[in-house]
């Protein structure tokens, strides 16, 4: 039976010993929104904001304690005994413990302390880095044998099949296999990744947490998703080649234009031409063009906001607000979309007195304070024991 929330005595917290340590990173993704689950090409990287982890056995066969700092809260349950709750941050531990054991891999009773320097909502899948943390923790702690790729793979499957939300693999690849100062390109459909020095030179990445969180999000992330399948489920009737939009181009899609809703239509459209703006992204990084590279992040906001419409007022007045500055090459929505974060290519001496210029404007016109972020591309998750080996 698993129970939350009830207070655990203070030394558990305050005289915890750990057998294993992990930090396990959030992500950002530069260019690339929605295709992954469509198996394209996506741009992230972990960052230098982490979620950390405590692990060590406690001699039983079946219970588990796990308390988090940042919520100030824990639970505690039994291997045997694995459902879904209320909680949405349990689910994903949970989640996690019923892939490791549906892989035959065998568990025993541990504790887990939890701290989070990531917001939750802002888009930097905070999610992603609890769950391969854990599974990360939880390989060293019991000797699994799992590879890192097990590891991004399974806390996928923990979110799609565990916690319901049908996302793409981008954010679990992002935060187990970063390397610092490097971009990520990556081809969801064969996994295929090119690592990319991160040289923005005079700039920065900033980002601003709308710190709104529509309640339309989860709902309408797999809405968008099933909208994709049915673009292709038509397109497979006369061509059975195609397994996802990946495989589609943009005449192939003209074809289907009059048996595809408008919707449909305009969604697929997106997909097919975000993919061409990663590739051309990933191009002008490597050749130090700070313009085209901006002018493509723009472009796919406006994709996001007009065609595939994740996007929201918040999202849109922020981008908006940067275009008029020369200082910042490019601005778009971060994350599966309706609040979180928007992302800024700007330049370092620029950043505090736009943080403050934009904040106040935002104060204005919708009463909400913003959050200012500054990261930097960083390594995925480091697991080390007491010793402090990694």
């Amino acid at each position: 039976m698993k129970k939350e929330n009830s207070h655990y005595p203070p030394q558990f917290i305050e005289n915890f010993s750990s057998e294993i340590q992990v930090a396990s990173p959030g992500r950002i993704n530069l260019i690339g929104e929605h295709t992954d689950y469509n198996q394209g090409f996506v741009l992230p990287t972990a960052i230098d904001r982490k979620i950390y982890f405590e692990l060590r056995k406690n001699q039983t066969l079946n219970t588990c304690r796990v308390y988090s700092r940042t919520f100030q809260k824990h639970v505690e349950f039994s291997l045997s005994n694995l459902a879904p709750g209320k909680s949405s941050w349990s689910n994903y531990i949970l989640g996690v413990i019923d892939e490791i054991q549906k892989r035959g891999k065998k568990l025993e009773g541990f504790d887990c302390i939890i701290n989070s320097e990531l917001p939750i909502g802002a888009g930097i899948s905070s999610s992603a880095a609890l769950e391969c943390g854990l599974a990360a923790g939880l390989n060293a702690l019991f000797e699994l044998g799992l590879q890192d790729m097990d590891l991004v793979k399974l806390s996928q499957d923990a979110e799609n099949n565990f916690v319901g939300s049908n996302c793409g693999i981008m954010d679990q690849y992002a935060s187990v296999m970063s390397r610092k100062d490097h971009l990520i390109l990556l081809d969801c459909q064969n996994l295929h990744a090119e690592f990319i020095p991160a040289d923005f030179k005079n700039c920065k990445i900033l980002l601003l947490n709308t710190n709104v969180a529509h309640n339309l999000a989860d709902g309408e992330y797999n809405t968008r998703r099933q909208e994709c399948e049915e673009a292709v489920r038509i397109i497979q009737l006369t061509y059975p080649q195609v397994i996802s939009l990946r495989d589609v181009n943009l005449s192939m899609l003209e074809e289907f234009k009059e048996e595809l809703s408008p919707k449909i239509y305009q969604r697929s459209r997106y997909v097919l031409e975000e993919n061409e703006r990663v590739l051309k992204a990933t191009q002008a990084i490597k050749r130090g063009d700070l313009n085209e590279f901006g002018k493509l992040m723009y472009q796919s906001h406006e994709g996001l906001q007009n065609h595939y419409e994740v996007s929201c007022r918040e999202l849109d007045y922020l981008v908006d607000h940067s275009r008029s500055k020369d200082f910042i090459y490019g601005s778009r929505m971060m994350g599966g979309g309706f609040g979180g974060c928007t992302i800024n290519i700007i330049e370092v001496d620029r950043i505090d007195a736009y943080v403050k210029e934009v904040s106040t404007s935002y104060k204005e016109m919708f009463h909400i304070d913003l959050d200012a972020i500054i990261v930097v591309p960083s390594e995925g998750t480091v697991v080390s024991n007491e010793r402090g080996s990694q």
